[in-house]
């Protein structure tokens, strides 16, 4: 169906049967789509490794970035402070939302290839006894850094805070024990790992914490606990949802299970993550993130030399069959290169063939 393959963080590429799920037209109200949706919930908490009786599945409309602030602007109060991580401009994101909500919040800050330091992190902690909550991205998609979740989620437990983790671009791709690193809220979208298409953001959220945030809401249709309470009823949205990507969504689950569930997920993306990042550098161009640091879904690349037009290099790949993203840095010249979605070994060695390609073009 498409002209080219998406090599980005999500939107991404996606299976022509989950393609086709979105051929139907289904009614909000129909028990068989509200039951859809119920088995969404079910199926996630499951990926999360999650039992039902202390944690619940929320789907909320619109882009990832609508399921985050739904959470920054529902559970935590006028009262609370938030300690927001940041080290990309995913992170700078919630610092934006918490500016519009009117939070209090501090913000640790960090280079955008370093990763956050348990000392300092567990000093503003004891410093600031103020601090109910600790927000942050675990893969951070400006550069594809994997920040220390276990870390992070140890000292939430430590300290007793409330932990929001933003998993836009790592869940249902990465391995994460929601309930057994004891993390409240984390959010994600039908657009990344699970391999559907954009439409809505859900939030894996811990019961007995979500149960005390009725009232907190600063805004009407992102109000988390309404939309939990609502949908916890019989499957419906409190206003329209995005019917065809509900249930291409749903197809895509099942095709995570199909494919060996996010183990054999996680196998794929890192396999392309690695041949990509190697054979990239033999030809002279080397990521961003030091491969310590690195996930396995989107890798930043430096520039390669003066006079690189990421335009020309950007055209010529597109017109080849695949399309990359630009950077997001404002202190280093770069671009980035996804690999989630229905992309395979031979897609990342046929990439690497037209990259290869491209750099013999430009130096004759």
């Amino acid at each position: 169906m498409n002209k080219y393959k998406l090599l980005t963080p999500g939107p991404l590429t996606t299976t022509s049967s989950v393609k086709e799920e979105m051929l139907l037209d289904r009614c909000t109200w129909d028990d068989e789509y509200k039951s859809i949706t119920q088995k969404i919930r079910s199926q996630l908490l499951a990926l999360a490794g999650a039992d039902a009786a202390q944690y619940t599945a929320v789907l909320m409309q619109g882009s990832g970035t609508f399921a985050v602030e739904s959470v920054m602007t529902s559970t935590i109060s006028k009262e609370d402070k938030v300690l927001i991580v940041t080290n990309g401009a995913y992170g700078e994101r919630l610092v934006k939302m918490a500016e519009y909500i009117g939070l209090h919040y501090a913000e640790y800050k960090l280079n955008y290839n370093e990763q956050p330091s348990e000392n300092e992190l567990r000093s503003r902690l004891q410093k600031d006894l103020r601090i109910t909550h600790i927000a942050m991205v675990h893969c951070e998609t400006t550069t594809g850094i994997l920040n220390p979740l276990e870390m992070v989620s140890r000292l939430s437990k430590e300290y007793g805070k409330t932990l929001i983790i933003d998993a836009m671009s790592s869940f249902g791709g990465m391995e994460i024990d929601v309930q057994g690193l004891g993390i409240d809220y984390l959010i994600s979208s039908a657009n990344k790992c699970i391999q559907g298409v954009p439409g809505f953001g859900f939030v894996i959220a811990k019961l007995e914490k979500l149960a005390l945030c009725e009232g907190i809401a600063r805004s009407l249709s992102l109000d988390l606990y309404d939309q939990w309470k609502g949908m916890d009823k019989d499957g419906k949205w409190r206003y329209t949802s995005p019917t065809h990507v509900v249930a291409a969504f749903s197809k895509a689950l099942d095709e995570l299970d199909a494919e060996g569930g996010v183990s054999a997920r996680f196998r794929r993306y890192r396999n392309n993550n690695r041949l990509l990042r190697e054979k990239l550098a033999r030809i002279g161009i080397h990521a961003y993130i030091t491969e310590d640091k690195q996930s396995p879904i989107i890798t930043t690349f430096l520039f390669p030399g003066e006079g690189f037009s990421f335009g020309q290099f950007y055209a010529y790949i597109k017109e080849r069959g695949y399309v990359i993203y630009p950077g997001k840095l404002t202190d280093v010249d770069t671009f980035r290169i996804g690999n989630i979605g229905e992309i395979y070994e031979q897609d990342i060695e046929e990439l690497c063939r037209i990259i290869e390609e491209y750099r013999g073009v430009i130096a004759q």
